[in-house]
């Protein structure tokens, strides 16, 4: 009896949620958010997989539009999820539950994910979505509720994306031709307007700085570690079919000097984000992000590419093929410049930079192969970030 007593204060059914301090000591992810990232990644990895697969045929347009598409749908409720734990979070039972909701949700998504590639069917896929959202709404009215001082805020979220998932169901009837585009387009607007229009209705919410850094930058270590793993899965097919060859080799150390390269770009600086912030950066910084975890999944496909060109004929010409790899890295160093900009490093020069390795990556592949063309971005990618890391430590404090 005494450790069910025991157990039971240590998890109670329900704790007020009020909103936690956003200047608390030692604030860090739970278990709980970790299990959500993990269940995240999976339909990260399903929508990079079917992205390779578009690749390999050919399909580049019609891959690289579903693939932004569809990660749109998992990254948005990933964030939103993010921002209202960092600020709500009591980890008693009814949160707890209510997440496991949300996680049931993306797995949802992720099983969606072949029928919207390749049949444009997305009645999975949004009902999932929904479920992730609606039980946000819940959490968000429980919030309204808890908390007096921003029941107006709160209150705003819940109606708000409650209505767009309202369209969200009619855009379904629509049907996915141009005017379905059209009408994912309004909706995503409408859905990144939600937190600018609820916030501004009161008392910010209390979210954690230092939380939502890590967070950040533990999602961004997952998704590399997808990139890793689809590298890793392309290269072992490559063995299967063919054997040890240098080109294989090539892209597979290529492949891996990248992923310590973006890692360490990513984690060479501490953002300067917190409530000291305009509500403007601050969202701007927290949707930036979505072209930070879009091209590191992206590159895992394109590795993957890379890979099989070692083994069998695809239907990318060479330059096609590394530009597989070096747009995304592009996207991922151009959209670091814009999020981590420091004083006195120009951030033009920096995306001009970015956008230079790319050229050079596919039209070295000319001359050098898809392999070849790996290996040459990795290392132009570690040569820019050792010049800015040494850049950086020159800055004054």
């Amino acid at each position: 009896m005494g450790q069910v007593g025991a157990a039971s204060r240590m998890r109670p059914w329900h704790v007020a949620m009020t909103g936690r301090d956003p200047a608390e000591p030692h604030r860090a992810s739970t278990p709980l958010e970790l299990l959500f990232d993990l269940c995240f990644v999976v339909a990260v990895a399903s929508v990079a997989q079917a992205l390779h697969h578009d690749l390999v045929d050919g399909q580049i347009w019609h891959g690289l539009v579903n693939y932004l598409v569809i990660f749109f749908a998992i990254w948005w409720p990933w964030m939103n999820f993010t921002w209202f734990a960092s600020a709500y979070d009591t980890d008693d039972v009814q949160y707890r539950l209510l997440t496991f909701v949300q996680i049931a949700g993306v797995l949802v998504v992720a099983a969606g994910v072949p029928a919207a590639f390749n049949e444009q069917d997305f009645t999975t896929m949004v009902a999932g979505y929904i479920v992730m959202r609606i039980a946000l709404v819940a959490q968000w009215v429980r919030a309204a509720r808890e908390d007096p001082t921003r029941r107006a805020v709160a209150l705003r979220f819940a109606v708000g994306i409650t209505l767009i998932q309202v369209g969200w169901v009619v855009r379904l009837l629509v049907g996915w031709s141009e005017v379905g585009y059209l009408t994912f387009v309004v909706l995503g607007v409408l859905e990144l307007a939600v937190p600018a229009w609820a916030e501004r209705a009161g008392r910010e919410t209390p979210w954690h700085a230092g939380h939502i850094v890590e967070r950040y930058g533990l999602f961004t270590i997952i998704v590399l570690g997808e990139c890793v793993l689809a590298t890793t899965t392309a290269v072992q097919t490559a063995l299967d079919a063919g054997g040890v060859a240098a080109p294989l080799l090539m892209v597979a150390v290529g492949g891996l000097l990248l992923v310590f390269a973006l890692w360490w770009a990513y984690f060479k600086r501490e953002p300067d984000i917190g409530h000291h912030r305009s509500l403007r950066t601050m969202l701007g910084w927290g949707y930036g992000h979505y072209f930070v975890f879009a091209a590191v999944a992206a590159l895992g496909a394109g590795l993957g590419v890379a890979a099989d060109t070692t083994h069998e004929v695809t239907d990318l010409g060479t330059q096609a093929a590394a530009a597989t790899v070096a747009v995304p890295v592009a996207v991922y160093l151009a959209a670091l410049a814009v999020l981590h900009a420091v004083r006195g490093i120009s951030l033009l020069r920096q995306v001009v930079v970015a956008i230079a390795i790319a050229l050079v990556s596919v039209l070295a592949a000319t001359w050098t192969g898809v392999a070849a063309a790996v290996v040459v971005t990795a290392i132009l990618v570690s040569v820019l970030v050792a010049i800015n890391v040494v850049t950086v430590a020159r800055q004054p404090a």
